[in-house]
Formats: C-alpha cells, structure tokens, sequence
C-alpha cells in the first residue's frame, strides 16, 4: 500500500498552526484543490467529515473521521467511505526552531490503496506521485495563512 510522508516548517506557534488544521471546513478558502469540506458530526475530540476534491481534473469523494488529540499536536483520519478502498493517515505539529526562529514542523502523512489490485502496480507510482504533490501543496497552504497574519 503506497504511503506518503511530507513535512514543511512554518514560522508560527504550534497551537496556532493546529488550529488552522483542525478547521478542515475551511480549507476550500486556501486550499486551490479542496472544493468543498462538510461537517457532518462533531463530536469531544472527533469530527465526521465529507470531502470533495480535485485532482487533475477529477473529482475525489469520501466522508472521513477526524480524531483531535491537541495535546500531542496530533489529528488522525481514515475514511469511512468513498472513492479509495482505504484512504488514512496522520498531521503532526510539533515545536522547532530553525535558524534562531521559533516555529512548527508539520508532517503528513496518508497511507492509500485504490482497490483494484490488477491496476494497483500501475496506478500505484503516478497516484503516489499526485499525493504527494497535492499534500506538499496543502502544507505550503497552511504555512502561507500562519505566515500571512
């Protein structure tokens, strides 16, 4: 099963940055590939989420549980349902410096599987490849809103 990590530094408090990604339901406004995310339950330290997507033209549908766990600067998601057989993964904030600047380091990661084994060995490197573009490009998203205010 392909798996992605990515991580990105960004100049702003570990809690400022969690929270930015924790309100999933406004990535749209930032984030130029992410049409639209739907709040369908909240509940304590979890959401249920729906998500629309665009990658390359097409367009990825699923709902997904969000689990916050904000002491550790550390949110878990899988995918109940929708167009992957299995769609999880982590975000990460943690505190540190670079360069005498205090920061955060986020990383993501997404582990995937399409489902469809026959295609899987051909599939598998070009949509790893579009994952990770597309999660580097949600990072530098949440990187330019900290940086920005």
């Amino acid at each position: 099963m392909p798996h992605v990590e990515v991580s990105q530094w960004v100049q702003g408090a570990p809690e400022e940055v969690y929270a930015l990604a924790s309100q999933m339901e406004n990535y749209p406004e930032f984030m130029k590939d992410v049409r639209s995310v739907k709040i369908l339950d909240r509940g304590d330290a979890y959401t249920i989420t729906e998500w629309i997507t665009e990658v390359d033209g097409r367009v990825i549908r699923w709902q997904e549980r969000d689990d916050f766990y904000p002491q550790e600067g550390l949110i878990r998601y899988h995918q109940l349902s929708g167009d992957l057989k299995k769609f999880e993964g982590y975000w990460q904030i943690e505190e540190k410096n670079l360069n005498e600047k205090k920061g955060s380091q986020i990383t993501l990661t997404v582990e995937f599987d399409l489902g469809i084994p026959m295609l899987s060995s051909l599939l598998n490197p070009l949509l790893k490849q579009k994952v990770r573009a597309n999660s580097e490009a949600m990072l530098e998203a949440i990187k330019a809103q900290i940086e920005q205010r």
